[in-house]
């Protein structure tokens, strides 16, 4: 045995640190501000409530998605959604990347289930990996209101 050798033993590798949380509401506030500075812009007064029911009305629910998906994908972890599905795919699918990848970028540009199964079928595509995919995901059961949801 030699003594000049003092070395550690190896440490076993460490939990990726969990990312911070956010507010969903809290962030799309400056995508409302921008939105609100742009219409007041257009119509040369301020806009303010109006714009905000605007961008709601319009941008809430592809924003809502995109979020969704990241605290799915686990890129984000966003306080109002279900702490359970942070990270969902890459423990329920870790195989197919290529497939979820896609089917993600598909519900990202806000296409929905039918869409997607009907892709799979023109790309001769099997269809079982694709509709476990789309279950897990359940995107139609999945609803946030915004505060401004109810106009």
């Amino acid at each position: 045995m030699d003594l000049d050798d003092q070395s550690e033993p190896p440490r076993p590798p460490e939990d990726p640190p969990e990312p911070d949380r956010e507010s969903v509401y809290k962030d799309c506030q400056g995508e409302i501000d921008k939105h609100k500075w742009i219409a007041s812009q257009q119509a040369g007064r301020d806009m303010g409530e109006e714009a905000v029911k605007d961008w709601v009305r319009r941008h809430w629910w592809g924003y809502l998605r995109a979020k969704w998906m990241e605290h799915l994908q686990g890129v984000r972890h966003w306080t109002e959604l279900d702490h359970g599905d942070f990270g969902l795919l890459q423990r329920e699918f870790p195989v197919d990347r290529e497939l979820l990848d896609t089917i993600l970028n598909k519900l990202k540009a806000g296409q929905e289930n039918l869409c997607i199964i009907r892709w799979a079928i023109d790309s001769h595509l099997p269809l079982d990996p694709v509709i476990q995919i789309l279950e897990a995901l359940d995107v139609n059961s999945r609803r946030l209101v915004h505060q401004f949801d109810s106009v």
